[in-house]
C-alpha cells in the first residue's frame, strides 16, 4: 500500500470500516498467543509448587534445586541480553513504541517473552503474567501490520488492539483491557481507536472464555455492601494508598538504581539475586513465590491477625522489588494488585481492633485497596475501577470504588510522585537508547492525533495565531461528527481534535510539542 501523503490521508478517510475488521483479526490472533502464555505460565507456577516440595525432602534435593535456579538464572540472562526489549513488565516498551520512540522486533520479543516468562514463574519470582501479556498482545497486532503491509499509522492502531487483547485474555476483563490501552497506551479516545480496540478486545476475551471458563480471577465473597458510615476510613484509606503508592514507585526506581551499579557479570549476576533468593523463600516462606494469586485467597478467606498481615506485606513488597528490579521479563502490574490488596487487609484488621469495623466489611477493604494503589502507582484510575469489578463480578461498590481511587489518585499526584509506567520508559531509554529496529524505513508519513484542552494554547484562537511545531502539516480538525479543513481563520475550542501529519523521523518531537502545546491548565 502506497505509504505517502495522498495514500496516508486517503486510507484514513476510511479508518473506522478498516479497523474495526483488522481490530478483530488481531484481537483473535492476540488472544490464541496470549491464552498459550497464561497456560503455560500457571503450568510453570504448579511446577514451581512440586518443584519446591520435592526440594525440601532431602538436602541433595535442595542442593539440586539451587543449581536448577542458577541455570535458569543465566538462561534468563542471556534472553535479556539477546533481547533487550523483554526487560520487565513490557508496557513501557509498548507505550514507547505507541509514541514513536522505540521500534521491536515483534517475532522476537513474542519467542523470548515467552522463554523468559516461563522460567520466571518456574523459578518462583514475584512477578505477573499481565504485563507481559499486553506486550505479547501488541506485539502480535505489530506482527498482523506487518503481514498486511500497513503504514506507520495503521500499525500504531493495532499495536494498541493487541495490547487491549492481551490484558482481556489475560484478566478476563474486556472493558479493563479497552479503557487501559486506550487511557494508558494510546492516550487517545478517538472513535477509530475506540472500535477497533473494543473488538479486540471482546473477541480475546471470548476466545479467553471458551478455553478456560468464565470464571474470575478473584473469587472472595463481598456479603455486604459498605454503609456511608464508613467512608471517613475509605477517605483515610485513600490518603495512605497514594503516601504508599508514591513510596512504591520511588521504591521500584530505586531498586533498579541498585541493581545498575552491578558492573562486572551484567544480566548475569543481576538475575542471580532475584532467583536464590526465591530459592531461600521456597524453604523458609514459600507462600510469598510466584504471581501472589494464593496469598489474596489465603488474605480474603481465613481470619488473620494483624501481625501476620504485616509481615506478609512486608515481605511480598521487598521481594517483589528484588524480583522486578533486576529486568527479569515479568510484570507488576498483578503484584501491585496483591500488595494492594494486603494493605487494605492490614487497614482494615487494624480498624476492626482500633476503630470499630465490623469484620463482615475487611474484604470490602481489600477490594478498594486495590483499586485505589493501583490509581496511585500506574494513574490510570478508570482502569483501575473497571478492573477491579470485572476480576471480582461484583457490581455493588462502584462509589466506594470511585471514593478510593479519585483520593489515592490526587494525594499520589501532589506527592509528585510520577506514573510508575512513565518513569520506567524514561529509565530504558536511557539505559537502551531510543528506536532499535534501524532496518525499517523511517520515510514513513504517519497520522497523529491531539485533543484541545480547556485553558490549552490553541483554545479560542484562531489557527493562524498559533505557532505550530516545525515539520508538522494540519489535516484536519474534528469537531464532534465535523470535519473541519484547517485554516489560518479556523477558530479552535476546547475539545477538538487536531490531525497532524509528518515524517516518521520528525513525529517524536512533534508529539511532545504537540501534546504541551494542547494541555490544558
Amino acid at each position: 500500500m502506497k505509504k505517502d501523503i495522498s495514500g496516508t490521508i486517503k486510507r484514513a478517510e476510511r479508518f473506522s470500516i478498516i479497523l474495526l475488521g483488522e481490530g478483530m483479526l488481531v484481537g483473535i490472533a492476540a488472544g490464541i498467543t496470549v491464552i498459550a502464555y497464561r497456560v503455560l505460565l500457571e503450568q510453570a507456577g504448579a511446577w514451581n509448587r512440586m518443584l519446591v516440595d520435592l526440594a525440601s525432602q532431602s538436602a541433595a534435593y535442595g542442593a539440586a534445586w539451587f543449581a536448577i535456579l542458577a541455570v535458569m538464572a543465566l538462561i534468563t540472562a542471556r534472553l535479556v541480553s539477546y533481547e533487550p526489549m523483554i526487560s520487565g513488565s513490557g508496557i513501557p516498551q509498548v507505550e514507547g513504541e505507541v509514541v514513536g520512540k522505540l521500534r521491536q522486533k515483534w517475532y522476537r520479543v513474542i519467542i523470548c517473552k515467552f522463554i523468559g516468562g516461563f522460567l520466571c514463574m518456574l523459578g518462583g519470582l514475584a512477578l505477573g503474567r499481565e504485563g507481559p501479556s499486553i506486550q505479547i498482545g501488541a506485539m502480535t497486532g505489530k506482527g498482523v501490520s506487518k503481514r498486511l503491509d500497513r503504514g506507520r499509522t495503521e500499525e500504531h492502531f493495532l499495536i494498541t488492539c493487541g495490547a487491549s487483547a492481551g490484558l482481556a485474555a489475560a484478566f478476563h476483563a474486556p472493558l479493563a483491557g479497552v479503557m487501559f490501552s486506550l487511557e494508558e497506551i494510546h492516550k487517545n479516545f478517538s472513535v477509530s481507536v475506540l472500535t477497533s480496540v473494543m473488538t479486540a478486545s471482546l473477541t480475546a476475551d471470548i476466545l479467553s472464555t471458551l478455553v478456560l471458563g468464565t470464571d474470575s480471577i478473584f473469587r472472595f465473597e463481598i456479603t455486604e455492601v459498605l454503609p456511608t458510615g464508613y467512608y471517613w476510613m475509605i477517605l483515610l484509606l485513600g490518603v495512605i494508598l497514594g503516601l504508599l503508592g508514591a513510596f512504591y514507585n520511588w521504591f521500584t526506581l530505586k531498586a533498579q538504581s541498585l541493581y545498575g551499579r552491578i558492573g562486572k557479570g551484567g544480566n548475569a549476576v543481576k538475575l542471580m539475586i532475584p532467583f536464590m533468593a526465591a530459592g531461600v523463600l521456597g524453604f523458609t516462606f514459600p507462600d510469598l513465590l510466584g504471581n501472589g494469586h494464593d496469598m489474596i485467597t489465603q488474605l480474603t478467606h481465613t481470619d488473620m491477625m494483624f501481625g501476620t498481615v504485616m509481615l506478609i506485606l512486608a515481605g511480598r513488597f521487598l521481594f517483589s522489588a528484588v524480583s522486578f528490579g533486576s529486568g527479569a521479563p515479568g510484570g507488576i502490574f498483578f503484584p501491585l494488585l496483591v500488595i494492594g490488596g494486603y494493605i487494605g487487609g492490614a487497614f482494615a484488621t487494624a480498624g476492626v481492633q482500633y476503630m470499630g469495623l465490623d469484620p463482615v466489611y475487611v474484604n470490602n477493604f481489600v477490594l478498594l485497596a486495590m483499586a485505589g494503589y493501583f490509581a496511585a502507582i500506574v494513574r490510570a484510575p478508570l482502569t483501575g475501577i473497571i478492573l477491579i469489578f470485572e476480576m471480582t463480578g461484583n457490581l455493588n461498590h462502584m462509589l466506594s470504588l470511585s471514593v478510593v481511587t479519585i483520593v489515592a489518585y490526587v494525594v499520589a499526584t501532589l506527592t509528585g510522585s510520577r506514573p510508575i509506567y512513565e518513569s520506567l520508559l524514561e529509565r530504558f531509554m536511557e539505559k537502551n537508547g531510543g528506536k532499535t529496529d534501524a532496518d525499517e524505513s523511517v520515510k514513513q508519513k504517519i497520522l497523529a492525533n491531539f485533543v484541545v484542552e480547556k485553558g490549552s494554547v490553541p483554545d479560542g484562537k484562531l489557527i493562524g495565531e498559533i505557532e505550530w511545531p516545525d515539520n508538522c502539516l494540519l489535516v484536519a480538525v474534528q469537531r464532534g461528527a465535523e470535519e473541519l479543513i484547517p485554516r489560518g481563520r479556523t477558530r479552535l475550542l476546547a475539545g477538538d481534535m487536531i490531525v497532524t501529519m509528518g515524517d516518521e523521523r520528525d513525529m517524536d518531537a512533534v508529539r511532545e510539542k504537540m501534546e504541551e502545546l494542547c494541555r490544558g491548565l
